[in-house]
């Protein structure tokens, strides 16, 4: 498999568990050997085609600066089905008087310039260094990252981005600079997706956020079953036009 072991010591296990260190062979391990926490391998690299194998395969990449690439495959894995999305009567109220308008694919690398700095200006740290991305930027290029902008006037005001792979969207982060504005983006996202016949959304870990929304946590068995059959789709991107 081009794959060593390596060992990770946890609080929550007193006994080691293995975590994988990926070669330069373009594979990853089952996902279903990941650690309690999710954690599954170290290594490798950003490069397009190891991203898309790796979201093809429900793992996707997560660490800080100064930490090697990280991949995780979580179980549970919270999911939104885009049937099941729910909008609060608030929030629908301002999504009928228009306050924002949304685009796709407008300001892909200034919505995720936002994402890295919003996690900053709230002392969260952030995992979308400048290799990070990098890699993004270079999927957008090829038609698989996607953004969604919503403005008032000129003004970015909020927005989000996330890999599109057949009919599975792939959620990695969003910002907002003006109250409500990412949630307007969500909506208009998932109403876009439905309306496109996606199948899921993939939301990774539990927020009350996306709870909110509709989101539901799965087992990762289920997720990669649905994973499976909704990749093989050609279609992988919304309806930017």
């Amino acid at each position: 498999m081009g794959l060593t072991q390596q060992t990770q010591q946890t609080q929550q296990t007193p006994s080691p568990m293995p975590v994988f260190t990926l070669s330069q062979k373009l594979s990853f391990p089952p996902p279903h050997l990941a650690i309690k926490e999710g954690l599954l391998a170290v290594g490798g690299d950003l490069g397009a085609e190891r991203l898309l194998l790796a979201y093809k395969s429900g793992i996707f990449p997560w660490y800080s600066p100064g930490e090697p690439i990280l991949w995780w495959s979580p179980d549970p894995r919270l999911v939104l089905y885009p049937d099941e999305l729910r909008i609060s009567k608030s929030l629908l109220k301002i999504i009928k008087r228009k306050s924002f308008s949304v685009t796709f694919d407008k300001a892909f690398e200034a919505v995720i310039q936002a994402c890295a700095d919003a996690k900053r200006s709230y002392g969260e740290g952030t995992w979308i260094t400048g290799e990070m991305k990098d890699a993004y930027s270079e999927l957008y290029r090829r038609g698989y990252a996607h953004s969604v902008e919503a403005w008032q006037g000129e003004k970015l005001a909020g927005g989000l981005y996330g890999i599109s792979i057949g009919r599975v969207f792939f959620g990695e982060s969003m910002f907002s600079r003006v109250s409500n504005a990412s949630k307007v983006a969500f909506v208009a996202l998932v109403e876009n997706l439905k309306q496109h016949k996606f199948k899921l959304i993939d939301c990774q870990v539990r927020t009350d956020h996306l709870i909110r929304f509709g989101a539901r946590e799965v087992p990762r068995k289920l997720f990669l079953d649905q994973l499976e059959k909704s990749v093989v789709s050609s279609r992988r991107c919304v309806d930017t036009s």
